[in-house]
């Protein structure tokens, strides 16, 4: 009896309460109250069971991940960083034609990221997703290091002139390492999207605390990466110049590996996202905007009772894209079994369309993002590298120095310049996403500059010292000269990278994560092969007539400083068209936060109606059990 009267109290003070928060059900309920705080919503765990918060996820959960970036970047980077210097000296290209080479290659597989998405978001899974894509990615790298270390690729260069020794086939070397390059970046394609939206996963973005770890772990992501990188060039390049190419690709086979192993131990920490009931996020979306342009010609007035035109008012949420709106109206001719859009529906295509701006005007900085592994790496092989008298540094390492620059200017950004800015703005990132864009893009046209001059200075230093037309002797200038250039492209990417990355997980649906981050990525995939369109045409452009290529073979007679300039103006182009996009998105960007905070109170407030719904329940239960045993 005393249960009975404890649950008929528990309702009482509810129902004779006006308040309409949560707290005081709660309260009431100490079974509730602790079922509600510890679980995850939308997350369970590896057994499928509700996600409990001080169990599953959050910064344990994370480092797994991070360590599995890590070391798949360490791969990644200890394969194209100095890729150039394997085409143009093992397979003989010329150093255009490797450029080209390299960048197409970056390109697919930064575009690739977008199928492996809607895999895992539609599919599969990123979890699984991540655990084909890691196979595939061993196997590409296992065959990489074979193509190396067979005989036949010496007889590249026999061919010319010389019959090659029996026994030799280069093409089919060729073939072989191009062959598993493309398959390291299918590989690649699936791992690189989900890893990085898995990890973010495992905070709580509607807990006041995961909100703001949330945020930070995209810093600490990308300092990750910046060290995996920095290994990746700083030691698999010298290892690659000195000891041997096979080497060099065997061991990112092996690293890859390794972070295979450690993904799966962490297995029973992490949280996993449950798909939400209904139809796919792609299907929705689409519906949205089919709808929108079924609509198109209909009228958004009426009339009202004083025969006055009034503008029919659809949707009080965002006002970009109001074309989307008319998604929301009935057709003329309804359709049978048609489905009509809802306003979070319409919300949803527009916060996918609202990434495209951003995704057009970065397309210029992701050109820039091209030069370090091609272009600066070839200007660095004709200075001196020389510490003392027996050690040379492999002209690839200078790319260190990038991640270098980002893994101390990350902490310090997370852990002084956020702070101070949040005091500020009152903006639990510091600055916004944009902002921070905005500000790398801003950095990168003197970047360019920077590197123009420096190309300027080596092709006075090699006309001073007669050496126009001797490309294979060393110019008289440290290679230290490039340090600046390299450090300024370390400061931009810690602003733009983490910025576009936290920009695109955070504007689209939970269920398309994922494919927003591999949209992110499609703008260095797309921007790798701009660049190497732009490599092509120019090149064709300045040799006709035999006048010497922007890109000569012979880099003292070539014009990198004129192609550095060009990228500058290039990029003052890309921030002038991105201003304005910062000062339309800002207000919309508010009015989706408090649209986002409302919704977020309705779903309190249902999930209060149904808990005091389930407890009214449990009471009549009861009485009508203690009347049968009365009676």
């Amino acid at each position: 009896m005393a249960t009975s009267d404890s649950t008929h109290n528990n309702i009482a003070i509810i129902l004779d309460s006006n308040s309409t928060d949560s707290d005081l059900l709660l309260s009431t309920t100490p079974f509730l109250m602790a079922d509600q705080q510890d679980t995850v919503p939308d997350a369970v765990d590896y057994k499928l069971r509700p996600a409990l918060r001080s169990k599953y996820g959050r910064w344990l959960s994370a480092s797994f991940i991070i360590w599995v970036e890590m070391a798949e970047r360490l791969a990644y980077y200890g394969i194209s960083g100095n890729l150039i210097s394997f085409l143009t000296g093992k397979m003989g290209q010329s150093t255009a034609t490797a450029a080209a080479n390299v960048n197409a290659w970056s390109g697919v597989a930064s575009l690739l990221p977008i199928f492996g998405a809607v895999i895992a978001d539609s599919y599969v899974g990123k979890y699984y997703t991540i655990l084909v894509a890691s196979i595939i990615y061993i196997l590409g790298l296992g065959l990489m290091t074979l193509s190396a270390m067979l005989p036949s690729l010496s007889c590249v260069n026999q061919e010319k002139g010389k019959m090659g020794t029996p026994g030799c086939s280069p093409h089919l070397q060729i073939i072989i390492f191009f062959v598993a390059l493309y398959l390291v970046a299918v590989g690649q394609g699936g791992h690189k999207p989900c890893v990085q939206a898995f990890g973010a996963d495992q905070f709580d973005g509607e807990h006041p605390q995961e909100k703001r770890a949330k945020s930070s772990f995209f810093n600490w992501w990308y300092f990750g990466l910046s060290v995996g990188a920095l290994l990746g060039i700083g030691v698999l390049s010298y290892v690659q110049d000195n000891l041997s190419w096979g080497l060099g690709f065997g061991i990112p086979c092996i690293i890859m590996f390794i972070a295979l192993v450690i993904f799966l131990f962490g297995t029973i920490t992490y949280r996993y996202t449950v798909k939400g009931p209904g139809e796919s996020p792609f299907k929705r979306i689409g519906r949205v905007f089919a709808a929108a342009a079924r609509n198109r010609n209909a009228t958004l007035h009426m009339v009202d009772n004083d025969g006055e035109i009034q503008e029919l008012k659809l949707h009080d949420g965002s006002q970009q894209f109001k074309f989307l709106n008319r998604a929301l109206l009935e057709p003329e001719v309804p359709k049978t079994g048609a489905k009509l859009c809802s306003k979070s529906e319409v919300e949803e295509a527009k916060a996918v369309l609202r990434l495209f701006p951003i995704w057009a005007t970065t397309l210029i900085f992701a050109i820039v993002f091209a030069q370090p592994p091609t272009f600066f790496t070839k200007q660095g092989i004709t200075l001196d590298r020389s510490i003392g008298a027996k050690f040379d540094i492999p002209a690839a390492a200078l790319q260190c120095f990038i991640g270098i620059c980002i893994i101390t200017f990350i902490p310090i950004y997370d852990c002084i310049i956020v702070p101070a800015a949040r005091k500020l703005t009152g903006n639990p990132s510091g600055i916004s996403m944009l902002q921070r864009i905005g500000t790398g893009l801003f950095i990168s046209i003197f970047t360019m500059v920077v590197a123009a001059v420096t190309e300027r200075k080596r092709l006075k230093v090699a006309a001073q010292h007669g050496l126009i037309d001797l490309p294979h002797v060393t110019i008289p200038m440290s290679i230290w000269w490039l340090l600046p250039q390299y450090i300024l492209f370390g400061i931009v990417e810690a602003f733009i990278m983490v910025g576009l990355q936290e920009f695109f997980y955070d504007q689209v649906p939970n269920e398309l994560r994922s494919v927003g981050l591999s949209l992110y990525l499609s703008i260095f995939g797309l921007g790798g092969l701009l660049s190497s369109a732009l490599v092509s045409l120019i090149n064709k452009a300045t040799s006709r007539g035999g006048g010497s290529s922007w890109f000569s073979d012979n880099l003292n007679r070539a014009h990198l400083d004129y192609f550095y300039l060009l990228l500058a103006g290039l990029s003052a182009i890309g921030l002038a068209l991105f201003m304005p996009i910062i000062g339309a998105m800002a207000e919309s960007l508010i009015r989706l936060d408090e649209l986002a905070k409302k919704v977020r109170a309705d779903k309190k407030e249902n999930k209060r109606c149904v808990q005091l719904a389930s407890m009214a329940h449990e009471y009549v239960s009861q009485q009508i059990e203690l009347v049968i045993v009365e009676r």
